[in-house]
């Protein structure tokens, strides 16, 4: 059985065990001993050390291979002007899917009304956020004073500068640099060779995490605020499997299905670890492996993408904007709907990749167009689970900005990603027997 087959296998298990160890909590059919023992040595016991050492490991992961791979990319592009160009086109692309996500949630929860008769729930909810930086603050802390310590403290922004500066300085330095770049392209093929190694154990990580998490959420969190998740869920959805396409076909002229295709098992990889950050290692070898992307491109795009191209985390965003004005009964008018499209599409650029961080952005909208953040406690009961697909949509638009950008570029293996045979991906099986 493939790799991805197991993983979806043990997705299905997971959620199936998950409402299994929440209808035995809720309804105590098997007396308070049992359930506590599920609770205390399955749930929050062996279920999640085996979810957070499997996250453990994904995240040991990333800050070596975007560094590694990102030098190498740079040190391929022979015209040190290409780097510039590269960055333009995709941060620009980046920042229109944002801004297209945005309006497209705001244009469905305008038309849907989510919070229209739930005014009770307003009740005495609380949130207290934390507070978000100052544009400015983000724009200068893109530059590293200690490229070590960036790297310690997991800023892939900082880390994403330091390794095109370098691998830019090792493209100009004549032999030295060759000698450099060639130690850089052997350790990436064996960082990559890790990543194989680890996912050997990704069904049983992924199996674990969802158990987890269902078990501690239940069905009841979705069905009492059913009609803001469908909306927000819909919304990700026509995103996904509607703007992306098009874009895609527009600017490129490749075929949206088989892109959508040869990512699925990224998808849902993503979906399983609800971080962007934590996949970066199964989308950049999806992305090269499966859709021809060259890795001077993929190396720099994946990286930048799991850091500023946060679509699924704009839409949450501006679907629970209408949800909690129209639960408050405060009109935000067109000139508050323009703020939360621009809040959000530069708030996406200072955000990190990793689980519950869309609440923090949400407070920063919340605040720019007067509403009570207390709203926000509301939506944080099914926030997990959209988590989940917002992280699937956030990495599917990584896939694309990079096909568009490495087709543009000449970057781009037409023939393999036309190739429906070709789906190659660093498996742990391949990595065991080399």
């Amino acid at each position: 059985m493939g790799l991805t087959k197991q993983i979806v296998l043990a997705m299905i298990a997971g959620i199936a065990v998950g409402l299994l160890f929440n209808f035995l909590n809720t309804t105590q059919v098997l007396g308070a001993g049992v359930t506590g023992f599920i609770d205390n040595y399955l749930t929050n016991g062996l279920f999640d050390i085996v979810g957070r050492i499997f996250i453990a490991s994904l995240k040991l992961m990333v800050v070596p291979l975007v560094l590694v791979s990102l030098i190498c990319g740079a040190c391929a592009l022979s015209e040190g002007s290409r780097v510039g160009v590269l960055a333009g086109k995709t941060v620009l692309l980046y920042l229109v899917t944002t801004a297209a996500a945005i309006s497209l949630a705001l244009l469905l929860a305008i038309v849907i009304q989510p919070g229209a008769g739930m005014e009770t729930m307003a009740g005495d909810a609380s949130f207290e956020p934390q507070p978000s930086p100052p544009l400015s603050e983000v724009l200068i802390n893109i530059f590293p004073t200690n490229p070590v310590d960036a790297m310690a403290k997991g800023n892939m922004l900082q880390i994403i500068v330091f390794a095109l500066l370098m691998g830019y300085a090792i493209s100009r330095s004549g032999k030295p640099g060759q000698r450099i770049a060639g130690f850089f392209n052997d350790l990436n093929d064996v960082i990559m060779r890790m990543v194989g190694v680890l996912m050997v154990f990704a069904p049983y990580g992924v199996f674990a995490l969802l158990a987890t998490k269902i078990a501690q959420l239940g069905l009841d969190a979705i069905l009492q605020l059913l009609k803001y998740f469908m909306v927000v869920l819909g919304a990700l959805l026509i995103h996904a499997f509607g703007v992306y396409p098009l874009l895609l076909k527009l600017l490129s002229g490749l075929n949206p299905l088989r892109l959508l295709k040869k990512m699925r098992p990224a998808m849902v990889f993503a979906f399983s670890t609800a971080s962007s950050a934590a996949t970066i290692p199964v989308t950049l070898s999806t992305v090269e492996k499966r859709l021809g992307v060259d890795n001077k491109v993929a190396s720099f795009t994946i990286p930048l993408g799991a850091t500023i191209n946060m679509d699924g985390t704009a839409i949450m965003q501006g679907v629970a904007t209408v949800f909690i004005s129209q639960l408050y009964g405060i009109e935000i008018g067109l000139m508050g709907y323009l703020t939360v499209i621009l809040t959000a599409t530069l708030a996406s650029v200072g955000t990190a990749g990793v689980p519950g961080v869309g609440l923090i952005m949400l407070a920063m909208v919340l605040q720019q167009v007067g509403l009570p953040l207390e709203g926000i406690a509301i939506v944080m009961g099914v926030d997990r689970l959209l988590d989940m697909v917002r992280t699937a949509v956030n990495i599917t638009g990584d896939a694309v900005v990079s096909s568009i950008v490495a087709k543009s570029e000449g970057a781009l293996d037409v023939d393999r990603f036309n190739d429906d045979n070709y789906n190659s991906v660093i498996s742990g099986e391949d990595a065991l027997a080399r």
